[in-house]
C-alpha cells in the first residue's frame, strides 16, 4: 500500500471521533506501531487535527470533510459497473480493492447520489440505449 493511501485510511479510521490505539491502527492496516507514530506526526504536521500520544491513542479533534465527489449519474453507473466487474473477475487483491472503493464511493457521496445498500456487490442491468 502506498503511503498517500495509508494515510487516507487512517484518516477515515479516526474520524469516528473515538479515542483510537496506535496498536489497534497498526493492527487494521497492516503495519509497525512504529509505522502508525510516523504517519500520525505527518498528519499533524499537515494541519490535521489530531491530538493524542504514542502509548495513550489518538483521536481527531474536530471533523474533517473531504472535497465531495460530483458525479453524474451516467458517471456512478460507470463506476458502478466496473466496480461489479472487478468484483466478479478480477483475483482476490482487486476484488479488496473494488470492495474497498466502493466503500469510500458511498462515504463520499451525497445521500441522493447513493446506491441502495449493496449495490456495488452486484452487475447492474444495462440500460437500452435511446440511439439505437
Amino acid at each position: 500500500m502506498r503511503r498517500t493511501d495509508r494515510l487516507f485510511d487512517l484518516i477515515q479510521l479516526i474520524r469516528d471521533g473515538r479515542l483510537h490505539r496506535a496498536a489497534d491502527l497498526a493492527e487494521r492496516l497492516e503495519v509497525s506501531v512504529r509505522t502508525i507514530y510516523r504517519d500520525m506526526d505527518t498528519l499533524v504536521a499537515s494541519g490535521i487535527p489530531v491530538e493524542g500520544e504514542r502509548g495513550v491513542g489518538y483521536i481527531l479533534r474536530a471533523p474533517i470533510f473531504l472535497p465531495p465527489v460530483t458525479l453524474t449519474l451516467t458517471e456512478l453507473e460507470a463506476l458502478h459497473l466496473g466496480v461489479a466487474l472487478v468484483r466478479k473477475a478480477a483475483d482476490p487483491e482487486l476484488q479488496q480493492a473494488a470492495s474497498s472503493l466502493s466503500d469510500k464511493i458511498d462515504q463520499a457521496l451525497p445521500d441522493t447520489r447513493r446506491l441502495r445498500a449493496g449495490a456495488w456487490r452486484s452487475l447492474p442491468r444495462p440500460r437500452p440505449r435511446p440511439d439505437l
